[in-house]
């Protein structure tokens, strides 16, 4: 919490305020006075003692010709009367030296000799003020020719009590004009804080009693007539809101009563709903579980179906095939046990059997083949560890390995992978995908040879990669878009298609590598999959 200052009152800190300016200002104007009065003092007081060594230098120039000390030492004494001077000593210059030297000297009443300058004469040429004596030295000079000097020490008695003087004087006077101003402040002080006083004690009154009919007088302080003016205005302000929020209680009492009992009407409605509800929503479960149930047993039927045709005709044209070799065979040994087997007869059903035997060797090779990829539809993510996979090199592997085909529909790929990007995952299922995807855009998406383009671009991020595969071919159909992923969905049933070609990339993408796949609906021309993989760590 900020510390709180010692609490004061307007009063005090008016006639504090006042008395501190006044003082301040007293006290500068008094020093400046007395500083500037001092030294124009020093200033007269110098300039008459310099007018005194003058005349007692002019008064010498023939005394120290004639080497006269008595008559000079008469008229020295005639200083007595002025109490300014204090010692006088007059140097001659000595003709064999041409040195000063002592001639005589005066000395006031009460007053020491002070020692000779005969050594002090160039310092002593300009005033010097030491302690509280006044120093100079007038050079004697007669025709152009100094014959000697004035040495004449003045007192400061006079000056120090007319500086004593003054400052009694002028205490004197801040004493006087600080009781003034004590006066001219309570007097200020009290046509402004007694307004002031009787707004608080309003104030107060409106805070305990709550009496908001009360009103602030109006008074002649402009700043103080307009506060008790905004005071009246939120007093009464206040009282209407008062009454406003009186009335607005008493609605709301009798607003209460009636919505307790609509709440209780309500509350006896939203029951018999919630349980209509909850009843509703148990028969929802069970219509769910039956739905889920028959979904499952739709999509078991629709996949048991599409493998039993699927499986259904190269069987059957195996069983076909294996019947009418064993028709041929039943022929030639009744031929061959009746001795009536000819070389024709044992060369067409040579001939015959061949054939019989490659429509069958053909049809089991296909049954083969869709049992194998029956079994890859269920892919297991424990199949294959996870390694560094080197994106661009895998891809350019699987490009190497599908020549022949992509020669055939003379289709060009275009790989834009960021240079040595290397990624932790499972090259199989990779590789895998991306064998499915080229080759679904070869049987479907490229009707003829000629100016067909794959495009396959890697986006890394953060913390996942993004496959992008596009073709510009015939594009998905809008029939089977829904569909694409779905087991057994195919638009080349019965020419090579099994429909489980993008439901093993499905299964690959989200099971082996936990990633997602979606194809884009919204391009104009041909097909394009993006394919997110998360990253385990990239390097």
């Amino acid at each position: 919490m900020p510390k709180t200052g010692s609490k004061t009152s307007i009063r005090k800190a008016l006639i504090s305020a006042v008395m501190l300016v006044t003082a301040l200002c007293l006290s500068l104007s008094i020093s400046i006075s007395t500083y500037l009065d001092v030294k124009e003092q020093k200033q007269l007081l110098i300039e008459k003692l310099g007018i005194l060594a003058e005349i007692v230098a002019f008064n010498a120039q023939i005394t120290l010709i004639f080497d006269d000390r008595k008559t000079e030492d008469k008229r020295l004494q005639s200083f007595n009367n002025i109490e300014l001077v204090k010692n006088i000593h007059i140097y001659a210059i000595d003709d064999i030296t041409n040195k000063p030297v002592f001639f005589t000297s005066y000395n006031a009443s009460k007053t020491p000799p002070v020692p000779l300058k005969v050594n002090n004469i160039e310092e002593l040429l300009e005033p010097k003020i030491s302690g509280d004596y006044i120093e100079l030295i007038k050079p004697v000079v007669y025709e152009g020719k100094v014959e000697g000097y004035v040495y004449i020490r003045g007192g400061l008695e006079r000056l120090n009590r007319y500086i004593q003087r003054k400052i009694f004087v002028d205490i004197c006077l801040t004493i006087f004009v600080l009781i003034l101003v004590v006066f001219v402040a309570r007097g200020i002080q009290k046509r402004i804080a007694s307004p002031i006083e009787d707004l608080s004690l309003l104030l107060q009154d409106v805070s305990k009693n709550h009496n908001y009919n009360a009103r602030a007088n109006k008074n002649n302080i402009e700043e103080i007539n307009i506060l008790a003016n905004n005071l009246n205005l939120m007093l009464a302000r206040t009282q209407n809101q008062l009454e406003r929020h009186k009335a607005d209680k008493l609605e709301i009492k009798q607003l209460n009563q009636s919505l307790e009992e609509k709440v209780n009407q309500r509350t006896i409605a939203l029951r018999e709903a919630n349980q209509e509800l909850l009843n509703t929503l148990e028969r929802m479960h069970q219509y769910q579980n039956q739905i889920v149930e028959n979904e499952k047993m739709a999509s078991l039927g629709q996949m048991v179906a599409g493998v039993a045709h699927e499986v259904n005709t190269p069987i059957g044209l195996g069983v076909t095939g294996s019947t009418l070799l064993r028709d041929k065979l039943a022929d030639i040994k009744v031929a061959f046990e009746s001795k009536a087997l000819t070389s024709k007869q044992l060369e067409r059903f040579i001939n015959d059997g061949i054939e019989n035997l490659d429509l069958i060797y053909r049809n089991l090779n296909r049954a083969a083949e869709l049992v194998s990829a029956f079994k890859k539809v269920a892919v297991s993510q424990d199949l294959e560890l996870s390694t560094e996979v080197k994106i661009e090199n895998l891809l350019r592997d699987v490009v190497t390995s599908m020549r022949a085909e992509l020669t055939l529909k003379r289709a060009d790929v275009s790989i834009d992978c960021p240079e040595g990007y290397t990624l932790i995952s499972k090259s199989g299922p990779l590789q895998q995908i991306f064998e499915q995807l080229i080759s679904n855009s070869l049987i479907h998406g490229f009707t003829e040879a000629g100016d067909n383009h794959i495009s396959l671009s890697i986006e890394p991020k953060a913390d996942e990669v993004t496959f992008v595969y596009s073709d510009n071919g015939v594009g998905v159909s809008s029939s089977i878009r829904k569909r694409i992923f779905d087991p057994f969905v195919t638009t080349r049933r019965g020419e090579g298609g099994s429909g489980l070609g993008m439901h093993l990339v499905y299964n690959l993408v989200t099971q082996a590598l936990s990633g997602s796949i979606y194809l884009d609906e919204h391009v104009t021309k041909g097909s394009r999959f993006v394919i997110t993989l998360p990253l385990k760590e990239a390097i």
